[in-house]
């Protein structure tokens, strides 16, 4: 029989709940314990998904020999002490995104999980969900063509949050599914931004994220905490095909429209445009839950001793974005270079992670 392995989650606020309900539903964990400093916290999310042992110290978790990997649901700017502890203790790690809150501290975590040879994963949910899943697949087979721009939006009237500003608290979601399904993954050129804080609470609450793709295309990116309407809208155009995903609308959340611009040049001076107008279809989709892949691809890299789909490199990846993206915001949409020397941490020497 496949070996069951033990999981506990650190961090009990918002998405702890999730990951506590997901490890303890899934075939491959067992939810080993719920940790957070507010032990009333923890014992009330234990208690939903039907008991689990808590604690407010994170030392009983990762002195505990029986509990092979753990779950860090806590901000970012604990994730760098909070996962490298982890990994100093032989722990398998999942962290939420961001991966961290610098690019130094994301490397340092991304290196100590390779030399130790445990699997570090990004919980880059929208990664799992069934339509990204078919994006990228359909990507991957050409179906698109050549990807000519990126249009994404996410916005809502949210909380601002105390911690970060618009860009570090949505913008991955949207950065972290254009590494996932684009060839190559994210882009490694310039990054412009530009943030507003026209309330006055003291960090962006409207950003405008732009990405530069291969072969002069362009990935815009609008994230926004005060719009009185709620839109998940991603737009992928391609030479042959575009692709709109609407996360809102169950009913049909990917549409395929053949339809755009082909050009025909005869010359450098000539060029000639028609209209293409073909027919528009829905993908069909399973309904299920993302996190619950989540859970299951972490259990098969443990398992496989392989990296996950969405490792630490991939959330370094989307890190140094963020990181480039709040340079150019402070600098009025000055363009700012990726750092791309972390992109080269190779995670796959996590082979022969035991099992």
């Amino acid at each position: 029989m496949t070996r069951r392995y033990n999981a506990a989650v650190i961090g009990a606020g918002y998405w702890g709940p999730n990951l506590a309900r997901n490890f303890r539903t899934s075939d491959d964990w067992n939810l080993a314990a719920v940790c957070d400093l507010d032990r009333e916290r923890a014992r009330r999310v234990a208690e939903s998904v039907g008991g689990a042992p808590v604690t407010t110290d994170v030392d009983d978790i990762l002195s505990d020999p029986l509990i092979d990997a753990v779950a860090i649901a806590t901000p970012a700017r604990t994730h760098h002490a909070l996962v490298c502890r982890a990994l100093d203790a032989g722990k398998h790690v999942m962290v939420e995104k961001p991966l961290a809150d610098s690019d130094a501290a994301g490397e340092d975590m991304v290196a100590r999980a390779r030399e130790r040879g445990l699997v570090l994963m990004t919980d880059h949910t929208y990664c799992y969900t069934p339509a990204v899943l078919r994006i990228r697949e359909m990507i991957a087979e050409g179906a698109l063509g050549d990807i000519l721009y990126v249009d994404s939006t996410r916005i809502n009237l949210g909380l601002v949050q105390p911690d970060v500003d618009v860009l570090w608290d949505l913008a991955p979601h949207d950065l972290s599914i254009l590494d996932f399904v684009l060839p190559g993954g994210l882009p490694t050129t310039d990054v412009t931004a530009r943030g507003a804080d026209p309330l006055g609470t003291g960090r962006a609450c409207i950003g405008y994220l732009s990405l530069q793709l291969p072969g002069g295309g362009i990935a815009h990116i609008h994230v926004n905490w005060l719009s009185p309407t709620k839109i998940r809208r991603l737009v992928i155009g391609g030479t042959r095909r575009t692709l709109v995903w609407d996360d809102l609308n169950p009913q049909q959340r990917l549409s395929v429209f053949d339809r755009g611009v082909d050009i025909g040049a005869e010359d450098a001076q000539t060029a000639r445009v028609s209209y293409r107008l073909g027919d528009t279809w829905s993908p069909a989709l399973p309904e299920r839950e993302a996190l619950g892949g989540v859970v299951a691809e972490f259990a098969a890299a443990i398992r496989e001793g392989r990296s996950a789909r969405t490792d630490g490199s991939a959330g370094l990846r989307v890190l140094s974005v963020l990181t480039a993206a709040s340079q150019s915001a402070q600098l009025s949409g000055v363009p700012v270079s990726v750092g791309r020397a972390s992109a080269d941490v190779d995670e796959s020497s996590a082979a022969g992670v035991p099992a």
